[in-house]
């Protein structure tokens, strides 16, 4: 008797790196210039291009968006016993900034029109801060899964406070806010370059903005703060946090190819709201009124009432079928780490985490890999 076949289908990973075939090219220049430290001609080239595509002017490019977020901080003087307002619906890696400087976090929920912070939420804290003779210092505003703050609102509230906006860009790049880039119009943005975004170099990030002085003092302590001396001299406390020429170099190839990978993105959440969206009880999530999403990751929400099943249920039958899928980030206020951190609201993130999947959205993705997966979610739900 032959054996039977036990091989499983191709994995299909929710967000792998994409090449765009130029890889080689500027890694070779880089290699032949024999500038492969944190710094040179690769990594100022990078820098500058971000700074065309954002329309952000001043860029440094660091070891990633974490970093990005802490230099940030660094330089607007947030320090211990400061107050940091920050969305409760985030990565870690766009809070953990907050504790590393010593200050102390309060968590926002989102809106629930656009997924992002809830900018009447962030005024209503801010008030309340107000009459009892205290005051936030800065704001990380997180930009979800490629969707944009409403970012004007948000400006408005933080100047009528003296808070400063940092807008935390990581899954935003290539994403518009109106007529600009999102986070044009806050002190600063952290994008990231982390293997799972919608461009890579393979780990890393960048700090963005129009304040010079900003990013020269943090390209001074990503360079771990060293004076200007003939020997190693340290006058501040610095990070060893700049991005290599050859990270820089691979990024240079990917942002070429940005644009077509926010169409690629979008395609994909396109197709997948096509054949799934009939679907009693399946919802996605919205792309909001002032400006356009890249959808670097399709996400979700299943209504166990009316859907025949939970999210938990699509997952392992997803996973059955060798494809990763995951649930929304779980709300930093529930987090053990924060547990009995300060918050405003948190029943729409909470809501959203418990119903939200984010399904396989690689721009290699073909129109089949999108149908197999819409057919293991449709089938699952049917099937209960």
């Amino acid at each position: 008797m032959s054996a039977q076949p036990t091989d499983k289908p191709a994995r299909l990973f929710l967000s792998p790196p994409h090449q765009s075939g130029r890889e080689m090219e500027f890694l070779a220049a880089t290699l032949e210039s024999n500038y492969i430290a944190p710094l040179g001609p690769m990594v100022d080239a990078f820098e500058r291009e971000l700074a065309e595509y954002t329309g952000m002017p001043h860029v440094v490019a660091l070891s990633s968006g974490t970093a990005a977020l802490h230099l940030a901080m660094r330089g607007l003087g947030v320090g211990p016993g400061d107050i940091v307002l920050a969305s409760t619906l985030t990565f870690l890696g766009g809070v953990s900034p907050i504790e590393f400087v010593g200050a102390t976090p309060v968590f926002i929920d989102c809106d629930p029109a656009h997924w992002t912070i809830d900018v009447g939420l962030v005024e209503e804290e801010l008030k309340s801060l107000a009459r009892a003779g205290r005051r936030a210092k800065a704001l990380i505003a997180c930009d979800i899964y490629g969707q944009s703050c409403d970012l004007d609102p948000l400006i408005a509230v933080c100047a009528a406070h003296g808070v400063a906006l940092v807008s935390d860009a990581a899954e935003a790049l290539g994403t518009r806010y109106r007529e600009r880039h999102a986070g044009v119009g806050s002190a600063a943005a952290a994008f990231s370059f982390n293997g799972n975004k919608i461009i890579t170099t393979g780990g890393g990030g960048a700090l963005a903005s129009h304040d010079k002085a900003l990013i020269d003092h943090a390209r001074f302590l990503s360079q771990q703060a060293r004076d200007p001396a003939p020997h190693y001299q340290h006058s501040q406390l610095g990070y060893n946090y700049r991005m290599s020429s050859l990270a820089a170099a691979v990024g240079r190839a990917q942002l070429a190819v940005l644009d077509e990978r926010v169409a690629r993105r979008r395609a994909i959440f396109a197709e997948y709201r096509r054949l799934l969206g009939g679907l009693p009880g399946i919802g996605f999530m919205p792309e909001a009124s002032y400006g356009r999403m890249t959808n670097w990751l399709t996400v979700i929400t299943i209504d166990p009432r009316s859907a025949g099943g939970d999210r938990e249920a699509v997952r392992l039958a997803l996973e059955a079928e060798n494809i990763e899928a995951r649930p929304l980030w779980k709300p930093m206020h529930l987090q053990p780490l924060f547990s009995g951190a300060a918050r405003r609201g948190g029943a729409v993130s909470e809501a959203l985490f418990e119903g939200g999947l984010c399904l396989p959205s690689g721009s290699q993705m073909t129109d089949a890999d999108v149908a197999r997966v819409a057919d293991v979610v449709a089938r699952t739900l049917r099937a209960r």
